[in-house]
């Protein structure tokens, strides 16, 4: 679920700054700028692991501040394909169940994932499974806060830098998250969903 990722950066300590120490303030300028966004096929940074080597640092002219080449470990939330991961319900619509982990909500699980036969209900806004035993057919219902346990089975991400001026004729861009796992219910047969017994 979490990793390490090796990265490079240039850092750019401002002036102010030069009385702390410079890990420290490297450190601070890393987590300001990557922790909580999502890098482009690498993942959600959570924070700073470590710092594994500084180079040397260079004031450029026009410029007071120090830049700094910086190779650092980076704690990243990436799940594997096929991990299993535990999430609340956080609503339902046509396009599936959205799944939240507190710190990361965008999670879908369409509704060609789901336990089978399932059905949305227009009117609670939720999807239900119609389960069937020797009494006859029960609702399941997917309410909204109910953990769940889900498997990846994909992962999205989409390029949000800019792409310069919208002309006016087309509409303005679909804002799009940057990363979504999409997955499936995990098989309600191995004890994994707790709205199972409900």
């Amino acid at each position: 679920m979490f990793v390490l990722v090796e990265m490079v950066d240039t850092v750019r300590i401002s002036p102010w700054n030069f009385h702390r120490q410079l890990n420290e303030a490297i450190a601070e300028e890393l987590n300001k700028k990557l922790a909580n966004k999502v890098v482009y096929n690498v993942g959600l940074c959570i924070c700073l692991y470590d710092i594994t080597k500084l180079e040397d640092s260079y004031i450029f002219p026009g410029d007071g501040a120090s830049h700094t080449k910086v190779h650092f470990r980076y704690v990243v939330f990436h799940p594997f394909l096929d991990e299993i991961l535990v999430g609340k319900i956080k609503y339902c619509s046509q396009e599936g169940v959205h799944v939240t982990m507190g710190f990361f909500d965008d999670i879908l699980i369409p509704p060609e994932s789901l336990q089978q036969p399932a059905k949305f209900d227009e009117a609670e806004q939720v999807w239900l499974w119609e389960y069937e035993t020797d009494e006859g057919a029960h609702d399941l219902y997917m309410d909204q806060g109910e953990e769940i346990r889900f498997r990846v089975t994909d992962e999205v991400f989409v390029d949000t830098s800019p792409t310069g001026p919208a002309t006016a004729a087309t509409d303005a861009p679909k804002k799009e998250a940057p990363y979504t796992l999409i997955g499936t219910i995990c098989e309600p047969g191995l004890g994994l969903l707790s709205w199972w017994n409900s």
